[in-house]
């Protein structure tokens, strides 16, 4: 079957792509790769990859071409789904015959919902869909398609046996083609990353048991398997060749670290390659292998610290300490590596006093850039049970985003509500940034290029826009 593989038009600015990080609107207007749809799009080389979100394409602009296809497959989330149904339904009713079907942690999670939300939806393709859809594109006989859940002609819902999680990494097709055949790497940038860049895995699943992530609960897994390092340069010398533009390789692996030796190896090899690249970490890197990092390219670290509090680190499984997280900081910063810092408001055990420790630890280790996010209970995460079983989540507040696609305050405590929780992301970044030394640092930045300046000025005007429209949302 010719297959589109279609991220579907949603709220204006809405990254689907996100990945294991929470689908919605950012403050600043970003987009992450469609790394897993487009590695299932590898798997079938008659298909072709739309993602609506970045490239501004609407619905008419895929129904147009929805003729040229015999199935389109919609990776789909759970802010994303209503507007991926209407989709598909829009597309069954312009094109007869029409095959569509689901993938991602959405139709993981939830097979039988997603077939039955609408007679549009054929069939979903669970897990780690990659050989799922692949063999749904060849042909196979659908009741021999392990993973895949689908409807008969009587209406009736199957669900195939699971499919074996992939062992061998090096079975999967390079995506890099992908973006070059289907995408405009230019409409892809992410505030703390050079532009262009490139984003891609190097493995999947992650160790750790953090309860509120999203994939490796999901679809990926907690064991970390991994792309051989051969493997790996191999795709890291496709792409240098054939987008001699991009500034920066980003390795969207959970985390990257997990795994010190083989970090090095890359990254050596990647430094006979003169590659810039950044990745995901985990706050306890060792300092020896940072140093590897760092003299083989390394540019900047993406670190998931999520509180200062180490009693709500506990209560979500991060398994760290923020002593450790400290130490990692500081070798960092001596080694010239740059952080951007990522935290969450809301977890279990949030307090006000635990909201004014996050905000003091993140003055006090200081990282380039910071990105604060709302706890987010997704479907098929240990927090999401939890939330349900301790009243944190109610039915009537299990909305994730808004109707704009902004990211809401779906948890709430006996003494700390969802307004305090969503006022205290704004009063974060207003003490993080807005402090002299921080403002002093980001106006050097700024004058080192004009190129820089213009980019900071622009995503500054995008920030405080996205925080008026976070306060009218209250209001």
């Amino acid at each position: 079957m010719k297959t589109l593989f279609l991220q579907a038009p949603s709220f204006d600015g809405f990254d689907g792509g996100a990945g294991s990080r929470y689908q919605a609107r950012r403050e600043i207007r970003s987009f992450w790769y469609p790394t897993w749809l487009a590695q299932a799009a590898a798997m079938a080389p008659s298909g072709k990859l739309i993602d609506a979100p970045p490239h501004g394409l609407s619905l008419s602009h895929i129904i147009e071409q929805i003729h040229e296809f015999d199935a389109v497959i919609c990776h789909t989330s759970t802010p994303s789904f209503q507007a991926d149904v209407a989709t598909l339904e829009a597309l069954k009713e312009v094109k007869s015959g029409l095959i569509a079907g689901l993938i991602g942690a959405k139709a993981a999670v939830d097979p039988e919902g997603c077939l039955k939300a609408s007679p549009a939806i054929d069939f979903v393709a669970r897990e780690e869909f990659d050989l799922t859809v692949k063999e749904l594109t060849e042909g196979v006989d659908w009741r021999a398609i392990l993973g895949l859940s689908y409807r008969k002609a009587n209406g009736e819902i199957v669900h195939n046996e699971n499919r074996p999680i992939l062992e061998d990494m090096d079975q999967l097709p390079f995506v890099t083609p992908i973006y070059k055949r289907d995408l405009d790497i230019s409409k892809y940038f992410i505030g703390y990353l050079k532009h262009p860049y490139l984003s891609f895995y190097t493995g999947r699943g992650c160790k750790s048991r953090c309860t509120f992530c999203l994939w490796p609960q999901t679809v990926g897994g907690h064991r970390y398997r991994t792309r051989s390092v051969g493997n790996v340069i191999e795709e890291i010398r496709w792409a240098k060749a054939n987008f001699p533009e991009a500034k920066e390789i980003f390795f969207d692996d959970d985390t990257f670290t997990d795994n010190p030796a083989r970090a090095e190896d890359i990254a050596r090899e990647l430094g006979k390659l003169n590659i810039v690249w950044s990745c995901n970490a985990k706050a306890n890197v060792p300092r020896k292998t940072l140093e590897v990092l760092k003299d083989n390219g390394l540019r900047l670290l993406l670190v998931g610290y999520e509180t200062g509090n180490q009693q709500i680190l506990y209560n979500i499984k991060k398994g760290m300490r923020i002593d450790v997280a400290k130490r990692f900081t500081k070798d960092c910063r001596e080694l010239g590596i740059t952080i951007h810092g990522t935290f969450i408001l809301g977890l279990p055990g949030e307090t006000r006093e635990t909201i004014e420790e996050t905000i003091r630890f993140a003055q006090e280790i200081n990282p380039h850039t910071i990105q604060v996010s709302l706890a987010a209970p997704y479907p098929g995460t240990y927090l999401y049970d939890q939330a349900r079983r301790e009243g944190w989540l109610k039915e009537s507040d299990a909305q994730l985003v808004d109707r704009n696609g902004v990211q809401l305050a779906p948890l709430s405590y006996p003494n700390l509500s969802h307004t305090e929780i969503f006022n205290s992301v704004e009063e974060f970044y207003r003490r993080f940034y807005l402090r002299l030394p921080k403002i002093a640092a980001i106006v050097a930045e700024m004058a080192t290029s004009p190129t820089v300046m213009k980019r900071r000025l622009r995503e500054g005007a995008e920030f405080f826009q996205f925080m008026r429209e976070r306060r009218r949302a209250t209001s």
